[in-house]
């Protein structure tokens, strides 16, 4: 599969997370919230050869990991390599030759699982990979992350996650604490043909209050801190990366005598890429991608309670707006802000003193979306009106042009 070409630039170096390649393309200039890449494999290794020792380590045993899996994870060139063709490859295998032993005695299985663990990780920012499933009953691939040791109380982000049974379809899931295991919170996409037939990409673009999932760069599912049930939102903090294949566990069950081995992942690459809200008094206009008007404030002097509109983009102060690392959207010296703390439908924007709420906390997303992760619903303009003046509301999120913003 031929790879985009990644372009060298200063802002790599400037990136304190990790040094790496910077991708640049029409795509990300538009998406203001995702910035420079700051790591990345492409996997472009010799025929053969194990993983990048700097980037991945192994996970290795047979103890089931938590889920009753078949497999046992090693670090041989059979389970985990790359082709030759710019892939990595990892294989699972019906083949045991080291007598090896499992939690459920000598193992029928072996497999590979890598991750950045003590190599890489990062808070916030695009995570993607371009993946080929393997396939077959009792297959369970997975691209996901953890935020450490203490699961679930550190979370854990499923990116892709697929099994054989259920070929066409990819699960995005969150896990923290009270809602881990069975009770993660998720989505799926179903697509027309089984995941394995081609390479795919898999993504989620993280920022405060906010994971958004994509299959083919194409939104299917997200989660904020309204969608947990009043449990505690734990992805704050760095989480670092695994890719894996297991045999069999209690969500896939096990082969039968319609799985053929061995089976094989094929990634492409794994990039990530930096969140990069502004700092304050670094405003930028907050243009419609519906009539490509700025939202705006009116007056020279605006009092708390101006409800915000839109307006002719014209580089005045009441047009620009810093997107914040606390979550707040400011302009004027004041924050924009979900009028009386409402979270319903048809809820006014506003302009407000800044006070900390939730009401207060937006995140632009790399879609186009201003989302209220307190309510889980989108700034839109009211009744899509095209006009000078025209209102700003909440509401649930759609995707249509009355709901997305270009930094500009």
């Amino acid at each position: 599969m031929r790879k985009p070409r990644l372009l060298l630039t200063a802002a790599a170096v400037a990136v304190t997370l990790a040094s790496s390649l910077v991708a640049i393309t029409s795509n990300d200039r538009a998406e203001a919230a995702i910035g420079p890449v700051t790591w990345a494999d492409e996997f472009n290794g010799a025929a053969g050869s194990s993983v990048d020792g700097s980037k991945w380590k192994f996970d290795i045993g047979g103890g089931g990991w938590g889920n009753n899996e078949l497999e046992y994870y090693t670090n041989s060139t059979r389970n985990v390599y790359h082709d030759g063709q710019g892939h990595l490859a990892i294989t699972a295998r019906r083949e045991n030759p080291s007598n090896l032993q499992c939690h459920y005695g000598t193992c029928q299985y072996t497999s590979g699982r890598i991750l950045t663990a003590d190599r890489f990780s990062q808070t916030y920012g695009r995570f993607e990979a371009s993946i080929k499933i393997p396939r077959g009953q009792g297959i369970w691939p997975a691209f996901w992350m953890l935020g450490g040791g203490n699961w679930p109380n550190t979370g854990e982000i499923d990116i892709m996650e697929n099994i054989g049974s259920v070929p066409n379809t990819v699960y995005g899931t969150v896990h923290g604490p009270g809602y881990s295991g069975g009770s993660g919170v998720g989505g799926s996409r179903t697509i027309g043909a089984p995941l394995a037939d081609a390479f795919h990409s898999y993504r989620v673009d993280w920022s405060p209050n906010l994971i958004v999932w994509y299959l083919d760069g194409s939104e299917y599912f997200r989660v904020t801190p309204a969608n947990i049930r009043g449990n505690q939102w734990v992805f704050d903090h760095p989480f670092f990366m695994i890719l894996n294949v297991a045999v069999g566990g209690n969500w896939p069950g096990n082969p039968n005598s319609s799985t053929t081995f061995p089976q094989t992942m094929l990634i492409d690459y794994v990039r990530v890429s930096a969140w990069t809200p502004d700092g304050p008094g670094t405003g930028n206009a907050l243009r419609s991608n519906l009539s490509g008007r700025c939202i705006d404030i009116p007056g020279a002097n605006p009092a708390d309670a101006a409800r915000l509109q839109m307006y002719d983009c014209n580089g005045s102060a009441a047009q620009q707006w810093s997107v914040n690392s606390d979550g707040t959207v400011r302009a004027m010296g004041k924050c924009m802000d979900a009028a009386a703390a409402g979270t319903a439908n048809g809820t006014p924007i506003q302009l407000y003193t800044c006070n900390g709420t939730g009401a207060q906390r937006f995140t632009l997303t790399a879609a186009g979306d201003l989302v209220n992760p307190t309510s889980n619903r989108c700034v839109d303009i009211v009744n899509r009106n095209t006009a000078n003046g025209a209102q700003l509301q909440l509401w649930d999120c759609n995707g249509g042009s009355n709901q997305k913003w270009t930094r500009a």
